[in-house]
């Protein structure tokens, strides 16, 4: 069952390409037509792209592992910024830090930064210091929240990447190919999917149509964590059904046992009475 409707994809505006000079060749497979100059998306085409990037984020959750969206243009940053913080998945919706994927080591140092100011905020080493001191620490601290604040909690490499406009995060896509993470975007008419290994056909400049493609793949992704909590409860049910199913077991295995040591016993007793009888 698709996750979603022809109709729902049309109200949102989904279908608008970009004018028709702009276009890249690559995406003339999910284009429908051309009308006034400008591209319209096959949605019919959206929808099973789309259904298959939600199957394979909801594996992931499953799984639970990390996925990393990117989406700094104006349109996105409020809607991404809200919808995951929801499902706790990073994000990065200021300008994207050049090697982030590539260097995570030195980005992990950053975020550790920011930690490490908050311990002096709370130890009273800031007490020890000058005004101007307080002010410069101050300062750093609130431009690493900024810029690393969503991705705090990433403390390894994410096993997948989000990206909203391929043009715009050229740099995040390299980066993520070459050290082999799959990448899941939102394509339009002018954009080239043949980079991107789960490509979602779709108007990457509107607010509603990005908002309810968020929408679509965070829904996924609530369904793999809340199948994994699932899992996760009926895993110590299970352990305990063994356990008492071994007990059961070692106790049943006693009682036959000490049937046997008793026949043992009983067949020792006769041999000792024949062997009196024989000798007398």
């Amino acid at each position: 069952m698709p996750r979603t409707t022809f109709k729902e994809l049309l109200d949102a505006g989904v279908h608008f390409g970009h004018q028709k000079r702009k276009w890249n060749p690559a995406m003339a497979p999910y284009i429908f037509m051309e009308r006034d100059g400008i591209h319209v998306i096959d949605l019919e085409k959206t929808i099973v792209k789309l259904d298959e990037a939600a199957d394979a984020m909801k594996s992931i959750a499953k799984s639970g592992k990390k996925i990393l969206f990117v989406a700094t243009k104006k349109q996105a940053k409020e809607i991404v910024s809200e919808k995951l913080k929801k499902v706790n998945m990073p994000y990065v919706t200021e300008r994207w830090p050049g090697g982030m994927l590539t260097n995570f080591p030195t980005i992990r140092k950053a975020v550790k930064k920011m930690g490490s100011i908050d311990k002096m905020a709370f130890d009273g080493t800031f007490d020890n210091m000058s005004k101007r001191e307080k002010l410069q620490i101050t300062r750093q601290r609130a431009k690493l929240e900024k810029n690393l604040g969503s991705i705090s909690d990433l403390t390894r490499l994410p096993s997948a990447l989000f990206v909203v406009d391929v043009c715009k995060e050229q740099i995040a896509v390299r980066e993520a190919k070459r050290l082999g993470i799959p990448v899941f975007a939102m394509v339009d008419t002018n954009s080239d999917p043949s980079k991107i290994d789960f490509p979602i056909p779709a108007n990457d400049d509107a607010a509603k149509s990005i908002s309810l493609i968020i929408d679509i793949l965070c829904q996924a992704i609530e369904e793999g964590l809340g199948e994994r909590k699932v899992d996760k409860d009926k895993d110590p049910e299970q352990e305990q059904k063994t356990g008492r199913k071994r007990i059961s077991k070692n106790v049943d295995a006693s009682k036959y046992d000490g049937d046997n040591d008793e026949e043992d016993e009983e067949a020792e007793g006769a041999d000792g009475q024949d062997e009196e009888e024989n000798e007398q």
